[in-house]
């Protein structure tokens, strides 16, 4: 095999690793729905779901045994490790939810998925990545998409508390995918999958006994729905961080934006809700940035966590 035919293999196992942590990530909200309307407490869901990923991905670690990180790197487990993966996952995770407080969940989907805009601008002005017109192209479609699905936001009815909240969510993504970027130099996927499980395991735990509703479960449904997240999270991390390495910041980030269109789809099978123009047309525009995004960039080569990202 040829090194440009290795290299576009190597980015569509990348792409395809993605797309498959972004269906995982796109079924966790409508899983969330499910225990929090069986009055489920979301701290508590959380605690369960980051427990569960954990219990599997350690698992995996024991039978697979990835291989030792590089010299001078501490092992996976280490406290710092463990805090800068957990706490960036829970942060997200926490402003997301805080912003449903005073916007309608579409309009905070539309806002939070500006972050691949955020990844592109942070990464062109770090000069880590090009700023190539295929980029801006996959960007636009992508961005394109999300508006078509959920409906671009009108300006009068933002809440200037939900706007400063799901934006500030969306930019600690941006900014927490280059962290895991750096923590994935010299270390297996696995290894930083099973820090960011166990770091966030802590703190929502944390978070879930102080509100005293860890153990508060109404019945098997919400809990069972809270371990199924966990499962998926497991390998949404495997999946999202297998092609971060290969893809790069920018368009993993970009690849990511199918996600909504995935929990579209999942509510009308599971929930029965209807399939709107817009869905159709978002839903073409994203997989379109996906097949754009797999142009080679001139004299880039495949990204990788190594490459200053």
């Amino acid at each position: 095999m040829t090194h440009a035919a290795a290299t576009k293999a190597a980015m569509w196992r990348g792409t395809l690793a993605v797309v498959f942590s972004a269906c995982c990530f796109g079924s966790i909200s409508p899983l969330t729905v499910v225990a929090t309307s069986h009055g489920m407490a979301l701290e508590s869901i959380q605690s369960w779901r980051y427990f569960t990923s954990a219990v599997v991905l350690v698992i995996i670690g024991l039978v697979v045994k990835p291989p030792a990180p590089a010299a001078g790197l501490g092992p996976w487990y280490q406290p710092r490790t463990l805090f800068l993966a957990g706490s960036g996952q829970a942060l997200v995770a926490t402003l997301a939810l805080a912003a449903l407080r005073w916007l309608p969940a579409a309009t905070a989907s539309f806002l939070f998925y500006t972050y691949p805009a955020w990844v592109t601008i942070i990464t062109a002005l770090r000069g880590l990545e090009p700023l190539d017109r295929t980029r801006l192209a996959a960007l636009a479609l992508a961005l394109g998409g999300i508006a078509a699905m959920v409906g671009a936001p009108d300006a009068a009815s933002l809440s200037p508390i939900g706007l400063v909240i799901i934006l500030s969510g969306a930019l600690v993504y941006a900014l927490y995918i280059p962290l895991l970027s750096a923590l994935q130099r010299g270390r297996d996927a696995l290894d930083v999958s099973r820090a960011i499980a166990v770091g966030g395991t802590v703190l929502f735990a944390t978070w879930s006994l102080s509100s005293g509703t860890l153990f508060e479960i109404p019945d098997m449904v919400a809990f069972g729905a809270s371990l199924l997240q966990g499962v998926l999270s497991a390998g949404s991390f495997l999946g999202f961080l297998a092609g971060l390495k290969v893809l790069g910041n920018v368009r993993t980030a970009i690849t990511s934006t199918v996600e909504p269109f995935w929990t579209t789809m999942l509510g009308v099978v599971l929930l029965g809700q209807g399939v709107g123009t817009g869905t159709i047309i978002g839903g073409i525009a994203i997989m379109g940035a996906v097949l754009l995004l797999q142009r080679p960039v001139a004299s880039a080569g495949v990204q990788s966590s190594g490459d200053g990202q």
